[in-house]
């Protein structure tokens, strides 16, 4: 009999683990990823969760029951997974991680050959309904299940993207979070220390721990990241870096210890490599625009605004073959990694950067901030409805611009935003930037949240000088 399985989401698999997802429940998807993938060979690896080697075991058993030759490449994080899926050649890759979630989640991050997404709207949603089904074809023969690795390609794969002759010594504190970052960091380590490179890494929870003893994995929560920033300031570190759990994204700290806004990143990353390839396209999120466009267009590219996820980011880099595609959330694309999100190429970028310039990172971004101040990202917990009726009916109608590629976009001249429904909570996540004015950045980050909070009582809005909603 068919059972509903609400493990599924929009771009992944995800869950608490004994209720909702369960090696049951895994066993069920791999026997469902090959037939909806038609899959004859995939790589499966997972993160360091506790829960994640018993669901590993029952995916690659449903996997190689089902038809299909695994090949088993351990503790991974998920952009490896996307790299052995290209690199190999293979049918398609799945990585058992729950990302930042708490350690009581797990859940899954599945592509198909190319390390193309498979999402909900095309290829998930089969998988999740085959998967409840519970009713499999037998295949001809079984699978196999066998060990392998990619890590000295991967690194060889990293490493090509910076000029290594370039680098000078520079000293990183890396924090892995107990997650499954540590691996790649020792191998390229060991790799730039053969060569010659001088970077000297400071390890911060560095082995994994499913635990989390130092808590989730998740530098976008600011106690996650004053150990990193207090350890550069101590150690007088050129720059820091954190990652989530499965370290598709990375968060950087500059050398006075400060956490610097994806958004910035964006920019200077477009623009890096925009030197090296002018002419580029470069696609990036609705959230915040101004500062990523103004930098894109002055370094002779061409900025594509997409739908924020990373579903969506990956194919409208392979629509426009894009050289590179940014998110404020930390996600960062690169069309030579398979248009696949790194957390790993971000920082030797960046490392590179400030060896080249000789400019510290606080320095590189100064100018930057200070042009467009934002007011990072506010997740607001409110009837998202009545919310957004509000905006349309009060603040909407004054705007100079509106865009719905992702929520409702709103641009008012000197300054705009952007509401959009999150996608894995019940939240509203507000941004607000303006062209230089933080006095206004403030004024008009409040007005929004109380016009969001509280919108039985928006009658008024003003644009030029917000000063608050009144009734």
């Amino acid at each position: 009999m068919a059972t509903t399985l609400d493990c599924f989401t929009a771009y992944d698999v995800r869950g608490r683990v004994g209720e909702s997802l369960t090696p049951k429940v895994a066993y069920r998807i791999g026997r469902a990823c090959c037939e909806v993938l038609s899959a004859s060979t995939m790589v499966v690896g997972g993160d360091a969760r506790l829960s994640t080697p018993e669901l590993k075991r029952a995916l690659m058993r449903g996997l190689s029951e089902g038809g299909c030759d695994v090949i088993d490449l351990g503790l991974t994080g998920t952009e490896e997974i996307y790299f052995a899926t290209a690199h190999l050649g293979v049918d398609g890759g799945i990585e058992v991680t729950a990302s930042h979630n708490p350690a009581e989640y797990n859940g899954m991050k599945i592509v198909r050959e190319g390390a193309r997404p498979v999402s909900c709207d095309n290829g998930l949603l089969d998988i999740a309904r085959r998967a409840e089904q519970d009713e499999f074809v037998e295949p001809v023969k079984r699978g196999t299940v066998r060990a392998g690795s990619v890590l000295n390609a991967y690194v060889n794969k990293l490493i090509d993207f910076v000029d290594l002759g370039a680098m000078r010594s520079l000293k990183l504190v890396v924090n892995a979070g107990n997650g499954a970052a540590g691996h790649v960091i020792d191998a390229l380590a060991m790799r730039l220390d053969g060569v010659g490179v001088p970077l000297e890494f400071v390890r911060l929870q560095h082995e994994p721990d499913g635990r989390f003893p130092h808590g989730v994995p998740n530098p976008m929560l600011p106690e996650q990241r004053e150990r990193t920033a207090l350890a550069v300031r101590q150690l007088g570190a050129d720059l820091g870096v954190a990652w989530d759990g499965d370290f598709d994204r990375c968060f950087l700290f500059d050398e006075h210890g400060t956490f610097v806004e994806g958004y910035y990143l964006v920019g200077l990353l477009a623009e890096t490599l925009l030197r090296r390839q002018p002419g580029g396209r470069i696609v990036h999120d609705p959230r915040l625009i101004w500062n990523t466009r103004e930098l894109v267009t002055r370094a002779g590219g061409i900025p594509v605004q997409c739908k924020t996820g990373h579903a969506f980011i990956k194919a409208r880099m392979r629509e426009e073959e894009a050289l590179y595609g940014g998110e404020m959330s930390g996600h960062h694309y690169f069309r030579d990694f398979a248009f696949c999100d790194s957390g790993m190429i971000p920082w030797l970028l960046i490392a590179e950067l400030i060896s080249v310039t000789g400019q510290p990172l606080s320095q590189l971004l100064a100018e930057r901030i200070a042009a467009y101040p934002v007011s990072g990202e506010i997740n607001l917990k409110t009837d998202a409805g009545a919310a957004l009726a509000a905006l349309d009916a009060v603040a909407a109608p004054l705007a100079r611009e509106i865009d719905h590629t992702d929520g409702i976009s709103l641009d008012f001249g000197d300054w705009r935003c952007n509401v959009r429904r999150s996608n894995t909570e019940p939240l509203l996540r507000l941004n607000v930037e303006t062209r230089g004015d933080p006095a206004l950045l403030q004024r008009a980050t409040r007005q929004l949240v109380t016009l969001l909070t509280e919108p039985e009582t928006a009658r008024r809005f003003d644009p030029l000088q917000p000063q608050g909603v009144s009734s």
